[in-house]
């Protein structure tokens, strides 16, 4: 039986020189240059944007906050607003009529929308009626965040949150750190959220008056601070001071960790007392802002005992004097 003879393959995207060898039932082609032969696909021209489309925080720059509080209180800052979205009926409410006035003198766009089309800027979240575009925030540096929490308080007090990834966290303790009396915050520029809606919305208008740092480095914060003349407190849980047995006079950092790994090492060794908050119950540890306000709270307890203790004293005498009557 003779042997089948063995077909030769085409030989593909052979180059010699300028020209493409190739086998089409016998025949040779020659390579076209590769600049002769243009292929381009069809542009599609964009639609320009019509005054009737419904405008989209997308197309601005800056940050989205929603809710009553949160707007009001940026209202009544320096806050720069892009564009407020707000319903009819709530448009010329005696709270914010004034206010949006003035925020529309100054150039902002002021878009009375349904709730609907709120619903949609604000991704479904519950927005109570008005969302505005306000300018991006803006942070300070350490130095300049120092500098003035000395000048507002002989004892001030500066939380640094190292490695906050949860919004709500974050929002939750500026909340109550402004509400306790801190002077501010320092958070690092990097595996850490920043300010952004979801934060502002949480903090319920806290950021109007509690600045903000932004820092490269945590280490290198906690060391200028250090110079500085404060005191570095660290939260963890195997600190070997308990809360409540802790000196907080003078001017002190709190340091928070994150939510699920706490303080790294590093971190606590730059730290000069590391401190756990006693626990009764099994649950092992506690959420990030939650030990950041027990801790916040332990430092107004003991600066402000005496006040708090003379008050309650002077409430109960006028009490017995009036019972008296």
């Amino acid at each position: 039986m003779s042997e089948r003879p063995r077909q030769q393959k085409p030989r593909l995207h052979s180059r010699r020189g300028d020209k493409f060898e190739g086998f089409d039932r016998g025949s040779r082609m020659k390579r076209r240059p590769a600049n002769s032969l243009k292929i381009e696909s069809p542009v599609r021209s964009k639609p320009k944007p019509s005054d009737s489309s419904p405008s989209s925080p997308e197309q601005e720059e800056g940050d989205l906050i929603f809710g009553r509080h949160p707007v009001l209180t940026a209202l009544e800052s320096d806050r720069q607003f892009n564009r407020i979205w707000i319903l009819s009926t709530l448009r010329y409410n005696p709270r914010f009529y004034s206010l949006i006035e003035q925020a529309k003198a100054k150039g902002c766009v002021v878009d009375e929308v349904d709730s609907r089309r709120l619903g949609q800027i604000t991704q479904g979240s519950n927005h109570q009626g008005v969302a505005a575009q306000v300018s991006p925030y803006t942070y300070l540096e350490l130095g300049d965040l120092i500098d003035r929490a000395k000048a507002s308080s002989e004892q001030p007090v500066i939380v640094v949150a190292e490695g906050i990834s949860d919004p709500h966290n974050l929002g939750a303790i500026i909340r109550t750190a402004e509400a306790i009396g801190a002077q501010g915050l320092a958070i690092p520029q990097r595996r850490a959220v920043g300010i952004a809606s979801t934060v502002m919305k949480a903090a319920a208008g806290a950021l109007e008056h509690f600045p903000v740092a932004r820092v490269v480095n945590i280490r290198a914060a906690l060391e200028e601070l250090k110079e500085a003349g404060f005191w570095i407190y660290g939260l963890a849980a195997s600190g070997e001071k308990s809360l409540p047995a802790v000196d907080f006079s003078g001017p002190i950092a709190l340091v928070v960790g994150s939510e699920g790994k706490g303080l790294n090492l590093l971190t606590q060794s730059q730290c000069d007392f590391l401190v756990s908050i006693p626990l009764m119950g099994k649950t092992p540890s506690l959420n990030a802002s939650v030990a950041a306000a027990i801790a916040l709270y332990e430092v107004y307890r003991q600066r402000h005992a005496n006040a708090l203790y003379l008050e309650i004293c002077s409430q109960q005498t006028l009490k017995k004097r009036e019972d008296r009557v």
